[in-house]
């Protein structure tokens, strides 16, 4: 049976529940808690009011991403027995990315519901070209290998997002302002058509649990327990791409997320998938919050985009982490 320390769960839930609460109440002008309980129970029309219609469309849209990043990074750094596998890292972002610009600028398409089966697609299509450069050689897809692939393909896909938008000044500021990745002006209205994926990348996810562990010990061992390891492999990369796409479509490109929350998850939890899926989940939602917080406070009138907020917090820790594995390698 698979235990979790009950103290780490509602320390989880807590700091879960005080994002929330920061998320709502802080921004360039910081609401009372009177104001949003009024708001809510219909009221209040002032600015209580306001920050309900705002923060909370908001606060839905970073909890949805940050967990569906947090998430996928667990299923890519599991599938590949990569500590370094990252929605960023490898890739996938970026191809959602090109195809949600390819989209816009091209086929003229508009809305969220459209942004995010293009988005998925691209991170579907991105997935595999770097695992196919990655396979390529006698060693096949070894971790390096695929970072360098991925890298590779990011700064492509980005390149060419760049080649597409610059002559377009109609979609320009529009695009460049969407690719640093954020969650202002979310609404609920725009969140909807997004449920049923994230549910579908969630529900996958979990059901990979076991082969994950599986594979964790090499594809000949989980053969040999039994594992159907190409199958569970694609049903698990899939959840991954359905996360990252979705997440992507509407919020940009955000990066490190899924690279910091599955390792502080590990060191916390364990390794265990069927509870570092759903602890990288809540992970996810947690950081992604917190830092959309951050971003509000630190650029005060303004607001930092929540992209540039994860990669300040990523890159040192992405920098640690290459470190540290290339010190257990010596």
């Amino acid at each position: 049976m698979l235990a979790i320390a009950p103290l780490k769960v509602a320390a989880s839930v807590a700091l879960l529940a005080l994002a929330v609460a920061l998320s709502v109440t802080v921004g360039t002008r910081t609401v009372a808690w009177s104001d949003i309980w009024a708001a809510l129970a219909g009221r209040s029309d002032t600015i209580g009011t306001a920050a309900v219609a705002v923060r909370l469309p908001r606060t839905a849209l970073a909890l949805m991403a940050g967990g569906a990043l947090g998430l996928a990074g667990a299923i890519m750094q599991g599938i590949t027995r990569n500590p370094l596998a990252d929605p960023g890292i490898l890739g996938v972002n970026a191809g959602a990315a090109l195809f949600v610009a390819i989209g816009i600028a091209w086929i003229g398409i508009s809305g969220p519901a459209a942004y995010m089966w293009f988005g998925v697609a691209g991170a579907g299509c991105a997935a595999i070209v770097v695992y196919a450069i990655g396979s390529l050689g006698r060693d096949g897809a070894t971790p390096l290998k695929l970072t360098l692939a991925g890298t590779a393909t990011s700064i492509a896909a980005s390149a060419v997002v760049i080649a597409i938008v610059l002559p377009r000044n109609d979609i320009a500021g529009n695009v460049q302002a969407w690719s640093i990745g954020g969650v202002g002006g979310a609404r609920f209205d725009t969140l909807l058509p997004a449920v049923p994926v994230f549910a579908a990348g969630l529900l996958l996810s979990l059901a990979s649990a076991r082969v994950l562990n599986a594979l964790s010990l090499g594809d000949e061992q989980a053969t040999g327990l039994g594992q159907n390891v190409a199958a569970g492999r694609a049903v698990a990369a899939l959840a991954a791409i359905l996360l990252c796409g979705a997440a992507t479509a509407l919020c940009g490109p955000i990066g490190f997320v899924g690279l910091i929350v599955p390792h502080l998850c590990r060191m916390l939890g364990g390794i265990d998938h069927r509870a570092l899926l759903p602890a990288s989940a809540l992970g996810g939602a947690i950081l992604l919050t917190l830092s959309d917080v951050l971003g509000r406070i630190i650029a005060r009138p303004g607001e930092l985009d929540v992209g540039v907020v994860t990669a300040f917090v990523g890159a040192p820790f992405f920098i640690w982490t290459v470190r540290r594995q290339r010190i257990r390698g010596l």
